[in-house]
C-alpha cells in the first residue's frame, strides 16, 4: 500500500546517509536516533498525531449524496453507440457530413451508422443501445447528459481535465477535493479508492493524485484483477509481529516522525506518510472484510457475475456500505474503449462486460436504500466521431466536441435527458455542459459550493473548477 502513496518518493534520509561517505553518515544518524528515542522515552506525553485531515467534516449545506462512485470508461466510449441515438447516421451512412467535417486527429471517411440496435426505455422513453440492455432498465433513474464537451482530442489532457479540472497544469483530482472537503466517516479504510484491473490507465497515478492538497487525500490504488485478498491489498499484513507488537513498533516510528516533522514548517509528504502508517495498521482487519466478496450470499455474487467488472462493482457496493467517500472504477489498464477500428466487436464486448454488473450494482443499491445517498457517474474522457476512420467504415476517432455521460442516485433527477449534440453527434449544440459544470453540479449534490471549496497554495486560493463552472439545474432533483 505504502509503495503507491507517492509518485516520486526519492531517497530517504537513511539511504542518502548510507550512500554518502561509504556509509559513515549512518553513524551520525544512529547517534541522533538514539538521543531522540531517549528524549522521547523520557517524555510522558504520548505521540502527537499530525492533524487528521480525513476526519468527517460538515458540508456547506444539506447534501443529497454522501459518496461518489465514478465508473470510468477510459479510452472514450462512443456516445452514438451507447446513449445518444442518431437516426441521421443511418440515412447518410458512408456519405460526407453535409455541413463539413470538424477537425479530427486522423484522416476520416464518411459518416458511419451505429452497428447496434437502439430502443426507447422506461417511462422517460430515453434511448439506450442494445449493448447496455440490462443497464437500460434503470433509465428512469438516470440523468443523461448528451451535451458534454472537453478541450482537446487527446487522452492525456482530457483525462486530467475530467479527473483534475485542468488538462495542462498539475492539480488535485476530483476525488482528492471531495476527500479534503468532506473527510470520511470510516477511519479504518481509505477515503478515496481507485480500482483499475491489470495495471494503470493512461497517465497512471496522476489520475488520482492530491497535488498540493494534503497527501492523505490522494487515492489508494487497487489492482482489482487480483482475486485473493493478500494480492488485492499488498503489504497490509505483518506475518512476523502480533498486533500489539506492531502497535509498539508503530508508536516508536510515529514519535520519531512527529519529532522530525516539528523541525519543519510543513512537509506534506512526511505528514501523509505518518497518516498512511496509521491507516495501514487500522486497515488490517476491516480491509480484509470489505474486499472479501466471498462473504456475500451466492445469489448476490451470481447477480454481479464472475467477471472482473462484476467483482469490482460488488467490492464497490461493500465499500459504499462501509462509508468510503469516493470510489473510482476503471475499465482496465491503458484505454480499453479507444476503438479506432472494429468498434462493433470491441464496443459490444466492453458493453457486455459492464452491462450486467452495472445493472446489478444499481439494483443492489436501490434494494438496500443506498442509491439515494450514492452519486454514480458513468462516462469517459471524451466521445468518438460520427465519421469513420479510413479506409474502412468500422472505427471512430476521438471526439471532444460532444459526448455523453450519465448520472444516477445522490439527488439526481431521474428520467432526464439534458442537452444534445447536432443531428450526427459531432458537436454539443444545445444546453452545452463543460467538465467544470459537471464538477460544480456533483459538488453541489455533495453539499458543497464549488466556489467556496478552496485551498490556499502559492499565494492564491485554488478550487477544482478554477474560475469556471455552472450548476446544471435540470439534472438536480
Amino acid at each position: 500500500m505504502l509503495q503507491n502513496q507517492f509518485e516520486n518518493p526519492g531517497l530517504s534520509r537513511r539511504e542518502l546517509l548510507a550512500r554518502s561517505g561509504t556509509g559513515f553518515g549512518m553513524l551520525g544518524l544512529a547517534s541522533l536516533l538514539s538521543s531522540e528515542v531517549g528524549a522521547l522515552e523520557g517524555n510522558a506525553l504520548p505521540p502527537q498525531p499530525v492533524g487528521n485531515v480525513l476526519a468527517a467534516k460538515s458540508p456547506h449545506f444539506e447534501p443529497k449524496a454522501k459518496c461518489v462512485v465514478h465508473l470510468f470508461m477510459n479510452g472514450g466510449p462512443s456516445h452514438m453507440d451507447t446513449f445518444d441515438y442518431k437516426p441521421a447516421l443511418v440515412k447518410h451512412h458512408g456519405k460526407p457530413v453535409p455541413s463539413g467535417n470538424l477537425r479530427t486527429e486522423r484522416l476520416t471517411g464518411g459518416l458511419m451508422k451505429s452497428p447496434f440496435k437502439f430502443r426507447r426505455r422506461g417511462e422517460s422513453g430515453n434511448w439506450a443501445s442494445e449493448i447496455f440492455e440490462k443497464t437500460g432498465k434503470f433509465i428512469d433513474d438516470m440523468a443523461i447528459v448528451k451535451s458534454m464537451h472537453a478541450e482537446v482530442p487527446n487522452h492525456e489532457p482530457s483525462l486530467m481535465l475530467m479527473n483534475c479540472g485542468s488538462g495542462q497544469l498539475p492539480r488535485p483530482s476530483f476525488g482528492s477535493w471531495v476527500t479534503y472537503g468532506l473527510g470520511t466517516v470510516n477511519q479504518n479504510l481509505p477515503a478515496f479508492v481507485a480500482m483499475c484491473p491489470g495495471g494503470y490507465p493512461i497517465v497512471s497515478t496522476r489520475n488520482w493524485r492530491s497535488a498540493f492538497l494534503p497527501g492523505a487525500c490522494q487515492g489508494t490504488y487497487i489492482n482489482s484483477a487480483n482475486q485473493s485478498i493478500d494480492a488485492l491489498i499488498e503489504n497490509i499484513k505483518n506475518s512476523r509481529l502480533s498486533s500489539s507488537e506492531q502497535r509498539k513498533q508503530l508508536d516508536l516510528v510515529q514519535r520519531l516522525n512527529s519529532a522530525h516533522l516539528k523541525q519543519r514548517k510543513y512537509d506534506s509528504q512526511l505528514e501523509s506518510r505518518i497518516s498512511s502508517f496509521e491507516l495501514a495498521y487500522r486497515m488490517q482487519s476491516e480491509a480484509s472484510d470489505a474486499f472479501d466478496i466471498s462473504r456475500e450470499p451466492q445469489y448476490v455474487q451470481d447477480s454481479y457475475g464472475a467477471g472482473i467488472q462484476g467483482r469490482q462493482l460488488l467490492i464497490t457496493r461493500r465499500l459504499v456500505e462501509r462509508g468510503v467517500r469516493f470510489i473510482q472504477v476503471w475499465s482496465g489498464a491503458g484505454q480499453p474503449w479507444d476503438n479506432h477500428d472494429n468498434i462493433e466487436k470491441n464496443h459490444r464486448k466492453l458493453g457486455q462486460d459492464w452491462d450486467g454488473p452495472i445493472a446489478a450494482f444499481l439494483g443492489d443499491l436501490k434494494q438496500r436504500g443506498l442509491l439515494d445517498s450514492t452519486l454514480v457517474l458513468w462516462g469517459g474522457e471524451f466521445g468518438r466521431t460520427p465519421v469513420a476512420e479510413k479506409p474502412q467504415l468500422n472505427g471512430r476517432d476521438h471526439n471532444h466536441y460532444g459526448f455523453t455521460c450519465w448520472l444516477a442516485g445522490g439527488g439526481v433527477k431521474g428520467g432526464v435527458a439534458h442537452g444534445n449534440t447536432d443531428e450526427f453527434g459531432f458537436r454539443a449544440v444545445e444546453d452545452r455542459v463543460s467538465v467544470h459544470d459537471l464538477h460544480a453540479t456533483m459538488l453541489h449534490l455533495l453539499g458543497m459550493d464549488h466556489k467556496n471549496l478552496t485551498y490556499r497554495y502559492a499565494g492564491r486560493d485554488f478550487r477544482l473548477t478554477d474560475v469556471h463552472g455552472e450548476l446544471v439545474k435540470s439534472i438536480v432533483g
